[in-house]
């Protein structure tokens, strides 16, 4: 989509408290992935002191981990800053790898791009965030990039209510109401009842329209990609500018391929 936002680090949602140590939960690799967790766009290289404090650790925790991760390869520093590495991406491609589901979809929404001359994402949900897994992008329509891996809130993105929509009512609740729902524009909707509303009407009409919600001018629609037993597992959309595209030729014009692509990639993974 470009249900897209101002910093990702702002839009994206509060984590779930972390869970206590115990026999099955390995502290330091819980803290490990806090430190990579720690970089992003606003702070894409940091000194030791500033990952300390992000993560909520000592500077003895943080140099060994950091130095751990060092040696692997997945940072790099020049003796005072602390940066990323692109061997970092083998940990997210390994999750699109394992998911051979996203080889099938490609082709569909590069035909679609192509025949609405929008962009079109396909994002999955993780926690209150959906969580972009592919993208094809024609026009720059939002204030920042988006890409794979790229997390935006649920509740004011048009993927995100579809998402939503595929869970029990009471569990998208649970969700809505754990979770911050800043104000993005003046169009947003933050109330727990209202936004039930939307992810009821999304449930019950199959889409889900968002305008100008999460960013001034952006608009999107999306709807649900199905597995073999018609659980929604991921969400399809187009994007625009609402300056040239309004609510009503998103509805006419582009939700009608845009269901068609999803059936199409919903059929290859299901085998049919």
């Amino acid at each position: 989509m470009r249900d897209t936002p101002p910093p990702t680090a702002a839009l994206t949602t509060d984590h779930a408290p972390a869970p206590r140590p115990g026999d099955s939960y390995v502290q330091s690799f819980a803290r490990g992935l806090e430190v990579i967790r720690s970089f992003s766009a606003a702070a894409p290289q940091q000194t030791l002191s500033e990952v300390a404090a992000r993560t909520g650790l000592t500077r003895a925790g943080a140099r060994r981990i950091l130095l751990t991760l060092q040696t692997l390869g997945y940072v790099q520093s020049d003796g005072k800053l602390f940066r990323l590495t692109p061997r970092i991406l083998d940990l997210g491609f390994a999750y699109l790898s394992s998911m051979p589901m996203w080889n099938l979809a490609e082709s569909a929404m590069e035909q679609l791009a192509e025949q609405v001359q929008e962009s079109c994402s396909a994002a999955v949900l993780d926690g209150a965030d959906i969580v972009y897994v592919l993208r094809v992008s024609t026009h720059k329509i939002m204030s920042i990039g988006l890409g794979t891996g790229s997390r935006l809130p649920a509740y004011c993105t048009s993927m995100g209510r579809v998402l939503l929509a595929g869970l029990p009512e009471d569990e998208a609740r649970a969700l809505l109401d754990a979770h911050p729902r800043p104000t993005h524009t003046r169009h947003t909707l933050t109330d727990v009842d209202a936004l039930m509303a939307r992810v009821q009407k999304a449930r019950s009409q199959g889409w889900a329209l968002v305008d100008q919600e999460l960013e001034e001018g952006l608009i999107s629609v999306a709807v649900p990609i199905t597995d073999r037993q018609g659980r929604v597992i991921a969400a399809l959309n187009v994007s625009g500018q609402a300056n040239r595209t309004s609510a009503r030729v998103m509805q006419a014009e582009f939700l009608p391929p845009l269901l068609l692509a999803a059936r199409q990639i919903s059929a290859l993974l299901a085998g049919r």
